[in-house]
């Protein structure tokens, strides 16, 4: 019969639970292990799964006790860099849903919304048509397992340490934040200027032809210049969104990095 000392055993359990809420902490938030329609079953499953695999490869690390407050810290420590690194290709997927809402709203689509089980909030019709798009090219590409590759590369990167330091750079996750914004304005760059245009064009047709009735015309025209964009657009979405989800991998990979300094004294 196999005997465990209690340091042995604390060394066990700590080796296999710290790992996990890290990966616990990707899977919940990053797309599409994220979304709610997947069990979470599924989702520990998967992560314990993980956990099982990497948590032989990782060195040895101090005995603490997880029940103790530095083991609960270092636990909350890693579940905070499991979110934050699933936080990265969050973002990617809000600024293509971003791009969607700028979309819809200029084409006269605001009423025409629905329920989105990924942020539970209301979402366009052209933003998730965007969404599926991203997602089936998220998957078609093989992203989730450099997703995956990428999580178990992190324990070398951004190593398991009972010292509290982790050594992750907020600093960069910050600054990927504005990929929200800026992706969100690019993408619907395209469908926005046409619709401006015809916005323009309606403008100086009322003013030529006052008896017309601008809201009788202006909406389905408007309507159907921004289908005819977006079925025009789609075909090259896939290029800038490819680019994008390889930017959001190798920022998580980046994250373990120092960021050099912008001004120097």
């Amino acid at each position: 019969m196999t005997a465990f000392s209690s340091n042995e055993l604390i060394a066990l359990i700590t080796s296999f639970i710290w790992p996990l809420a890290r990966i616990l902490g990707v899977i919940a938030i990053a797309p599409p292990f994220g979304n709610n329609a997947v069990p979470v079953q599924i989702k520990v499953g998967l992560g314990v799964m993980l956990a099982l695999i990497v948590a032989p490869t990782l060195p040895p690390m101090a005995n603490a006790d997880p029940v103790s407050l530095p083991g609960i810290m270092i636990l909350a420590q890693q579940m905070v860099i499991g979110l934050a690194m699933g936080f990265v290709m969050r973002m990617v997927f809000a600024g293509i849903e971003l791009a969607g809402e700028i979309s819809g709203l200029t084409m006269g689509l605001g009423f025409a919304s629905f329920f989105d089980p990924q942020t539970q909030g209301r979402s366009s019709a052209i933003s998730q048509l965007m969404v599926l798009t991203a997602t089936l090219l998220f998957l078609t590409l093989n992203v989730h397992l450099a997703l995956l590759e990428t999580l178990v590369e992190s324990f070398k990167t951004i190593p398991i340490s009972t010292s509290l330091q982790s050594g992750f750079n907020f600093q960069k996750l910050v600054i990927w934040g504005e990929q929200i914004f800026s992706t969100g304005i690019r993408l619907s760059l395209p469908i926005v200027a046409a619709l401006l245009i015809t916005n323009v064009a309606l403008g100086i047709l009322t003013r030529a032809a006052p008896q017309l009735n601008l809201f009788g015309i202006g909406f389905p025209i408007t309507i159907g210049v921004g289908f005819l964009m977006v079925g025009m657009v789609m075909p090259y979405l896939a290029l800038p969104i490819e680019t994008l989800l390889r930017q959001g991998i190798e920022t998580i990979q980046s994250l373990g990095s120092p960021t050099p300094l912008l001004f120097k004294r």
